[in-house]
């Protein structure tokens, strides 16, 4: 048991005055992540801010015609709220894909993006891991590779986003907004908000140590058909092999983003100019570069498989 002090926050810019004030404090919401890292002994925070009270569980529309999602609503109510369902069906359809009904009801949306980026050597205290101690090595890379990245690695990292919600997230163009200690806000573009590995795995996202984040905003509805496919090892609580995340219009063009395969969610906006052209050409370009193991090469043709199906559907 390591021991830890708690507190609860009184305002967005409290909390985050409050991570800055002790050098190993965090932040708690909903805590399906963070606690079970804490009993695993891989997170051992010795400052808790719970940030539940915060009033950052709303949606609300926007002066541009789109949504401001808190940062505490609920997975289950966001996939559930009407004006999600009907303009941001991506994103409803993301979120029921992720996890499990008990943890819907508990994760929220700052939450999610926030997911630490993982594999099973993480969680693996006996074994090297960059995340869990910078420069001490990657077991992943020449161990069991079958769920791993096969694009946008480096030396020090082969592991795959976790999150559903994110990925829709990235096919919106979706911005986070945060406030820092002294009250300082700032919006950070999705595209911008999880980082590739490189040499610091260990620095997973564009956020200070002790920014919250306290909302999350979707443009207005582009419209579409919107389609989320999650290919998996079996049909609930497990994370995806290959997601895809589509947005079709009705002349063919449109949107895509990929999950799990990569350690952040994967879009590259200029092989969207190839939607009418179908899958194999959208994810040639989509994938270029990719650096598969042998374990994991089959992750290349599932993805366009994926994306086929996703595109007969949304044109069916």
């Amino acid at each position: 048991m390591k021991p830890f002090t708690y507190e609860r926050a009184q305002s967005p810019a409290q909390a985050a005055a409050a991570v800055a004030q002790s050098p190993g404090a965090k932040f708690i919401a909903g805590g399906t992540n963070l606690l079970d890292l804490m009993k695993l002994q891989i997170e051992a925070p010795t400052h808790l801010v719970d940030v539940n009270g915060l009033a950052l569980d709303k949606i609300e529309p926007t002066s541009e015609g789109g949504l401001r999602i808190g940062a505490m609503v609920r997975n289950a109510d966001l996939a559930a709220d009407e004006r999600v369902r009907r303009d941001y069906g991506v994103l409803s359809r993301a979120l029921l894909a992720g996890a499990s009904g008990q943890l819907r009801n508990k994760a929220t949306t700052a939450g999610n993006l926030l997911q630490r980026t993982r594999c099973p050597y993480f969680y693996d205290t006996d074994q090297p891991c960059n995340k869990r101690q910078p420069g001490s090595g990657c077991s992943a890379i020449g161990g069991v590779t079958r769920q791993h990245a096969v694009i946008g690695t480096s030396k020090a990292c082969i592991a795959t986003h976790p999150s559903d919600m994110a990925v829709a997230m990235r096919v919106l163009d979706a911005a986070v907004e945060t406030v820092r200690p002294d009250g300082r806000t700032r919006v950070i573009p999705i595209a911008d908000f999880h980082r590739l590995p490189g040499d610091t795995p260990h620095i997973e996202t564009a956020l200070e140590r002790d920014e919250l984040i306290t909302s999350v905003t979707l443009p207005r509805p582009i419209g579409g058909t919107q389609i989320y496919r999650k290919v998996r090892d079996r049909a609930s609580y497990a994370f995806a092999l290959v997601s895809v995340a589509a947005i079709v219009q009705r002349d063919g063009s449109g949107r895509v983003a990929l999950g799990g395969v990569a350690h952040r969610p994967w879009r590259v906006e200029a092989a969207e100019a190839a939607m009418p052209q179908g899958a194999k050409a959208v994810t040639a370009q989509l994938l270029a570069g990719a650096q598969p193991t042998h374990e994991n090469a089959f992750k290349l043709p599932l993805a366009e498989r994926a994306l086929a199906a996703a595109l007969v559907q949304a044109r069916s």
